[in-house]
């Protein structure tokens, strides 16, 4: 009975623990993001230089974790990995939930969106479980021989710190993004017929003008008992409002397209019945200068033998941007948004996205841009 709850917790921790290192090695650059979040709560922004590489190690360590958990490889020092790392998670998700700073953890990435507390419920849950395997470590046998099982550690280490450089350099293997491929830009903005907006409780303070008390009371408690209708009662200060339910929210909620002059292109850009090609660079001072000279070049030549329209899309100020074209010698034209759908848009600075009809057809990072011939073989000549 003890060995099969034992196991029953390497096996669930241990496929927890690779589930969640794998989805967000899948995206290292959306998880180090969420790092410089905490680095900012924390105030330890001196540490943002490193949040990328902070990432891949992390993913990384909770992979090989899992794995040498379930083969049973250094059981000690893996038990006590585990229960170092699972108190260090509960800790931030507790503090982003109990605090309010961090919305939204990044446990299983973009995948799967949990709540802070939510998050810190689960990390509660693997706690136990983590628990009961440091209690037991002793008894936590391997599956293969000894050599056999430093073998495959050592395999696990390389395979997952590759994985997540992969993805980092030839961007993420699954896009669980909402401008991932295929995505209509429109209509991941809209919000459909009848769709339940957010609900929200109002709560309002009162005061007896006559006896001076006091009281408070919800909106609907407001309307139901009649004292509105009482003018010995007046409302003090401005209500309070409280989500109770969340209603439906669109996927894209805070894209907006300007020029320089603040004049909105959105729909526009997003209309366009034509081929267009995007160079995202959400950065200017991060962007990959040879990358930029070879989107250049490729914007000239689609731009002179098809007429394509293709755009600079930036967080940059306009004064950066125009000193960055001019350093560049660009003929894209320039437009502004905002960084976060920026860098939801592609993982990569600079990327590029072929957009037809706001849908989104290809995107590719700044390593993988296809040359000229390919685009024109593989979507100009089929249009």
């Amino acid at each position: 009975m003890k060995n099969g709850a034992l196991w029953f917790c390497r096996i669930a921790v241990g496929i927890l623990f690779i589930f969640s290192g794998l989805i967000k090695a899948n995206d290292p650059l959306g998880f180090s993001y969420k790092l410089e979040e905490y680095f900012e709560v924390f105030h330890i922004m001196f540490l943002s230089n490193l949040a990328l590489l902070f990432a891949i190690l992390l993913c990384a360590m909770e992979m090989v974790l899992g794995f040498a958990l379930l083969i049973g490889v250094r059981s000690k020092k893996v038990a006590l990995g585990l229960l170092l790392l699972i108190i260090f998670f509960a800790f931030l998700t507790f503090y982003s939930a109990a605090f309010k700073v961090v919305q939204t953890c990044g446990c299983f990435g973009d995948a799967i969106p949990l709540t802070p507390w939510q998050s810190f419920s689960k990390d509660l849950v693997l706690l136990l479980l983590i628990i009961v395997i440091f209690k037991n470590k002793e008894h936590i046998k391997p599956i293969f021989a000894p050599k056999t099982g430093e073998r495959l550690l050592l395999l696990s280490v390389v395979l997952s710190v590759g994985f997540g450089f992969f993805t980092y350099s030839f961007l993420p293997v699954i896009d669980f993004l909402p401008y991932k491929v295929g995505a209509n830009i429109p209509d991941e903005m809209k919000t459909p017929p009848g769709a339940m907006p957010d609900q929200f409780e109002l709560t309002y303070y009162l005061k007896n003008k006559k006896t001076g008390e006091t009281k408070s009371m919800t909106d609907k408690e407001y309307l139901q008992t009649g004292i509105w209708k009482d003018n010995n009662w007046e409302i003090v200060g401005d209500p309070k409002s409280k989500l109770i339910k969340k209603g439906f929210t669109p996927k894209i909620i805070d894209l907006a397209i300007n020029d320089a002059q603040r004049n909105d292109y959105t729909k526009e850009l997003l209309n366009n019945p034509f081929y267009s090609l995007w160079i995202v660079a959400y950065d200017l001072k991060k962007t990959d200068g040879a990358a930029i000279n070879r989107l250049n070049a490729l914007a000239a030549n689609l731009t002179a033998n098809f007429n394509m329209r293709t755009i600079l899309l930036t967080s940059a100020s306009p004064a950066e941007a125009a000193a960055f074209a001019a350093k560049y010698h660009l003929i894209s034209e320039i437009f502004y948004a905002d960084g976060v759908p920026l860098k939801e848009m592609i993982r990569s600075n600079p990327g590029i996205m072929l957009i037809k009809n706001g849908t989104i057809v290809n995107k590719w990072h700044y390593h993988t841009v296809p040359d000229y011939d390919h685009l024109v073989k593989e979507y100009l000549q089929k249009q």
